[in-house]
């Protein structure tokens, strides 16, 4: 009963707080430990979230709690001959973004687990206020606003399932059952009215594998399905299909070393599909949204994540690491006025593409533990020309710092 109690309001806080991102609308990494480590995690588990990068993991952790909050603080906007519009916002939740993560593992015997994770998987917020947008300039009737902008968030709830087919092959899977919402201001240009929240609702599946190839090195692999989501039928307008959000498939591989007694070191690609999907792979034409095929113009990414672990002591695992991927958006370097995916992107400049991590764990008890971590992606222009503002420029940097709660059974 206390843990049920404990599930159902992290379930309830992952979809109030807010869920942004680092490669593409998708986060860095999934759990504390991972983070630390530039999001490295496909053949180095380490906690309970070890299901969202790869559910093989699990099964490797033991019995196990772990619950921690993200604070993500995003800087966004972009500059054309008009100005520098600020996408910021001017409120502490339109800054600063609480992710909470929670995960659980249970040994059911010495080569099987079940447990369950629920953390951010990803998501885009702006606010642009006091009409700085261009968009402003076009109300929808009755609109008196000035504001303009988006907020996506999306959360997983993924319960889990591990089996360690013998000493050296571990074998996962994960169903993740998504709820998603958005909002968005300001966009009667595009013949959206402001709505409200709406939210949608869909599942996918997560496989993995793990392989412990000596005592130093692991391999590990992943694969999770597109999430087939329901519509958010509130903005019908703006997404293709009548309303479609579906959430891009992703696969990779991870490799895990150990250097010495004290270092370990993690690499992982992974790849996100995002032409796979309508809403942002589709091209960014104005003229496709007079038959609802249009999209933001993002191409598919390959994200380089690669972490290490040094236990300093007995007490405490310091970490650092680095996370790469080529931003996705697709923008023009010529103008064609039916070309928009520089205008319709400063709604969603996910432009960052080096992230430095660092990371720590320190022990309470022989059962507990904090973890934290930060992340910095710098700062990252990207020059296009847009079909209704011409030359511009979107821009992007991003920090977050975490706390998690570790604890033993």
């Amino acid at each position: 009963m206390k843990l049920t109690k404990v599930f159902a309001f992290m379930a309830l806080a992952g979809l109030a707080g807010s869920a942004y991102a680092t490669n593409g609308y998708f986060s860095h990494g999934y759990g504390m430990s991972a983070k630390g480590m530039g999001g490295a995690g496909i053949a180095y588990p380490q906690d309970a979230l070890a299901a969202a990068t790869n559910p093989a993991g699990m099964v490797h952790v033991g019995d196990r709690m772990d619950i921690g909050l993200d604070i993500f603080v995003p800087d966004r906007g972009f500059t054309y001959a008009g100005g520098s519009p600020d996408g910021n916002g001017s409120g502490m939740m339109e800054s600063w973004f609480p992710i909470p993560e929670f995960g659980y593992n249970r040994m059911i015997n010495n080569d099987l687990s079940f447990g369950v994770s629920v953390f951010g998987n990803g998501g885009m917020n702006t606010t642009y206020g006091d009409g700085d947008h261009p968009f402003a300039m076009f109300p929808e009737a009755g609109d008196t606003g000035t504001t303009v902008g988006i907020d996506l968030m999306q959360m997983f709830i993924a319960p889990t399932i591990a089996y360690k087919v013998n000493q050296q092959l571990s074998v996962g899977a994960t169903l993740n059952l998504i709820a998603q919402s958005f909002e968005s201001k300001g966009l009667g240009a595009f013949g959206q009215p402001n709505n409200g929240k709406d939210y949608s609702y869909g599942a996918s599946l997560r496989v993995g594998g793990l392989y412990q190839v000596n005592n130093a090195v692991s391999v590990g692999a992943t694969y999770q399905t597109k999430g087939n989501m329901s519509k958010f039928d509130d903005y019908a307008a703006l997404f293709p299909n009548g309303g479609e959000f579906d959430i891009p498939a992703t696969y990779g591989v991870g490799i895990a070393f150990k250097a010495s007694d004290k270092i370990d070191i993690a690499l992982d690609v992974t790849r996100i599909e995002y032409e796979g999907v309508d809403v942002v792979g589709n091209e960014a034409l104005y003229s496709l949204f007079g038959i609802n095929e249009h999209g933001f113009g993002w191409e598919d990414q390959t994200v380089v994540k690669l972490g290490v672990a040094y236990k300093y002591n007995s007490d405490l695992i310091l970490r650092a690491g680095i996370n790469y991927g080529e931003q996705p958006i697709d923008v023009s370097s010529t103008f064609d006025a039916n070309d928009i995916t520089s205008d319709l992107n400063t709604l969603a400049p996910g432009v960052v593409e080096t992230h430095l991590t660092l990371g720590f764990t320190k022990s309470l008890s022989a059962d507990t533990s904090i973890t934290g971590s930060y992340m910095h992606a710098f700062n990252n222009e990207v020059d296009g020309v847009g079909g209704f503002l011409g030359d511009s420029t979107l821009e992007m940097s991003q920090n977050s710092f975490g706390l998690s709660y570790n604890k033993k059974f």
